[in-house]
C-alpha cells in the first residue's frame, strides 16, 4: 500500500465527510423539541425512508462484520446469516410496522419506551424500557470497531487515533442535526452502499460459474470440509438445525423490535406511502444482506486466513479482502462505502439511545422527584457521555476481542430486543391493557437471557470459550412469550369460572 493510494484515501474520506457536514447543515431542526429531533419536522418519500431504514438495519454488521463469520465457519454461517435471519426480518417488517406505526402515529411516540409506555399505560414500563435501551450502546461499540477497522488498514494508522475521530465526528453532527439529518444522510450512504454491494459480490462471481474442481464449494473443501456442511460441528455458532435455522428465525423476528428501526415507520407522514416504502426496504435489503457471501470469497483468497504474512483477526477478514482484491481507486470506493455501511445505523443509534434514556429514563425520574430539567440539554449531555463509553469500550474490544466484537455486540442488543418483543407483540396484535403482561414477560426475557449466557445454561454453553448469543436470546424469547400468553390467558379463565360460580 503507497503513500499515494492513503493520501487519496484520506482526502476522499475528508471529503465524504464535508458533504455530510453540508447536508446536516441543510437538514437540522430549528426546534428545541425532542419530538423534533427523535421524528423530524419534513415530510420524506417512501423511497428516502426506505433507504435509510434499509442501511439501517445492516450496517457494518452486514458488510463488514458478519462476512468474517462466513469467512470462518462457511456455508451454515451464510445459511445463518444471508438466509434464515434476513427472511424473517422482511416477515417481521411487512407484519409489524403497519400496526406499530398506526399506534405510534396516534400517540406520537418517539422511542420503543416511549410507544410501550403509552400502550400500557405504565410509567414503570417506560422507565425500565429506558434504561435497558443503555444495552444497545453494544451496538455502537461494534460499528465503530468496523469501521476503525477498515480506515486504520486503509491508512495505515494507528486504530484508538482513528476509532476517537470517527466518534466525534458523528456523535458531533448527530447531535446537531438528529432526524431530518439521519434521513439525508442515510440516503446517500445507502446509494453508496448499494453500489459498493454490487462491487463486492462481483469481485468473486466468478467463483459461482466455475465447475469442477474449480468450483467454490471443492476449493472450500480442500481448505477444511466443514466449511462446505449444512451445520458446521466444529464451529461455536452453527453447530446444528436449532443454533442455524431456529434460533436464527427467532432472532430475525424479534431483531425488528428495536428503535431505530420500527420508529422510522414514524418518518413516513402519509398511510399510502407506507405500502411503496415497505417493498423498497426489502428489495435493497435482499441486495444488502447477500453480501455477508463476500466471506466465502474472502476464505478462498486467503486460505490460511493470512496476509501479508499476518494472521488475520475475524473482523479485520473484509478490510484484508478489499485491499487484497481491488485496484487502488476501485478499492477506495468500497472502503467508503464501508464507511458509509457502519456509519447509516450509527447515526440511527446515536439519534436513538440518548433520547430514549432522555426521554424515558432521566424526564419521568426528574419529575418523579420534582425536578426541572431542559430535555435537550440532557439529551446532548448524554450524547456525549454515550460517545466516551464507546470509545472506551470499542478500544476494549479492539485489543481484546472474544472471537468478534459481534458476539459482544450480539449479547447486548439480542437481549434488549428480547425484553422488548412480548410488549410490542401483545401491543401491536392484542387490545389488553394488562400491563402485568409486558412487565413480567419482559422481566423474564432479561433474567432468562443473562442466566443462561453467564451460567453456562443448556449443553451449547457449557465449558464453551465463545458462547453464542442466539441460544440465550431464543431461550429469554420463548419463556417470555409463554409469560406472557400464560397472563393473558388467566384472566378470562377467571371470568369463566366466576360465571360458572354464580351460576
Amino acid at each position: 500500500m503507497t503513500e499515494a493510494y492513503q493520501i487519496t484515501t484520506l482526502i476522499v474520506l475528508i471529503g465524504f465527510m464535508s458533504l455530510l457536514f453540508y447536508l446536516v447543515y441543510k437538514s437540522r431542526a430549528s426546534s428545541d423539541s425532542l419530538e423534533v429531533y427523535a421524528l423530524g419536522n419534513k415530510s420524506f418519500s417512501s423511497i428516502s425512508v426506505a433507504l435509510s431504514l434499509a442501511a439501517s438495519i445492516t450496517s457494518a454488521a452486514t458488510f463488514i462484520i458478519n462476512p468474517g463469520f462466513i469467512a470462518l465457519y462457511g456455508l451454515s454461517a451464510f445459511i445463518a446469516f444471508g438466509v434464515v435471519m434476513p427472511f424473517a426480518i422482511y416477515a417481521a417488517l411487512i407484519i409489524f410496522i403497519k400496526r406499530f406505526r398506526k399506534y405510534g402515529m396516534d400517540v406520537k411516540s418517539i422511542s420503543i419506551a416511549d410507544w410501550v409506555g403509552k400502550r400500557y399505560d405504565s410509567r414503570f414500563l417506560k422507565i425500565l424500557f429506558g434504561f435497558l435501551s443503555m444495552l444497545l450502546i453494544t451496538f455502537i461499540v461494534l460499528i465503530c470497531v468496523g469501521m476503525t477497522k477498515v480506515v486504520s488498514k486503509a491508512l495505515n494508522a494507528n486504530e484508538l487515533s482513528i476509532l476517537i475521530i470517527i466518534v466525534a465526528v458523528v456523535f458531533t453532527y448527530m447531535m446537531i442535526g438528529g432526524a431530518n439529518t439521519m434521513v439525508y444522510t442515510n440516503s446517500v450512504q445507502a446509494i453508496l452502499m448499494i453500489v459498493v454491494a454490487v462491487l463486492l459480490l462481483g469481485s468473486g462471481a466468478y467463483l459461482l460459474f466455475k465447475t469442477g474442481d474449480d468450483g467454490f464449494i471443492n476449493r472450500l473443501n480442500e481448505i477444511d470440509p466443514s466449511l462446505t456442511q449444512t451445520f458446521n460441528k466444529q464451529s461455536p455458532l452453527f453447530r446444528d438445525f436449532f443454533e442455524v435455522v431456529v434460533c436464527n428465525t427467532i432472532v430475525g423476528i424479534a431483531i425488528v423490535c428495536q428503535p431505530h428501526i420500527l420508529t422510522k415507520s414514524l418518518l413516513i407522514k402519509k398511510d399510502s406511502q407506507v405500502n411503496k416504502f415497505l417493498l423498497y426496504t426489502v428489495l435493497v435489503l435482499l441486495l444488502f444482506f447477500s453480501v455477508v457471501f463476500v466471506g466465502i470469497y474472502a476464505r478462498i483468497s486467503f486460505p490460511d486466513l493470512m496476509y501479508n504474512g499476518a494472521k488475520l483477526n475475524m473482523d479485520g477478514i473484509v478490510s484484508a479482502y478489499v485491499l487484497y482484491r481491488f485496484p487502488v481507486y476501485v478499492g477506495i470506493v468500497v472502503i467508503l462505502g464501508l464507511l458509509a455501511a457502519g456509519l447509516s445505523t450509527l447515526e440511527g443509534l446515536i439519534q436513538s439511545i440518548p433520547t430514549t434514556i432522555t426521554n424515558d429514563f432521566v424526564m419521568p425520574l426528574t419529575k418523579m422527584a420534582k425536578l426541572k430539567a431542559a430535555p435537550m440539554k440532557i439529551n446532548k449531555v448524554l450524547t456525549v457521555i454515550v460517545g466516551v463509553i464507546a470509545i472506551l469500550l470499542s478500544y476494549d474490544q479492539l485489543v481484546n476481542p472474544s472471537l468478534s466484537v459481534g458476539i459482544f455486540a450480539q449479547n447486548g442488543v439480542y437481549a434488549f430486543f428480547s425484553a422488548a418483543f412480548v410488549p410490542v407483540f401483545f401491543g401491536i396484535f392484542t387490545k389488553t391493557q394488562n400491563k402485568w403482561i409486558p412487565i413480567a414477560a419482559s422481566l423474564v426475557a432479561i433474567t432468562t437471557h443473562f442466566s443462561v449466557y453467564y451460567l453456562e445454561l443448556t449443553p451449547y454453553m457449557e465449558g464453551m470459550a465463545v458462547k453464542n448469543p442466539a441460544i440465550a436470546s431464543a431461550l429469554a424469547l420463548i419463556s417470555s412469550t409463554i409469560t406472557g400468553l400464560a397472563i393473558y390467558a388467566i384472566k378470562p379463565m377467571n371470568k369463566k369460572v366466576q360465571e360458572y360460580a354464580s351460576a
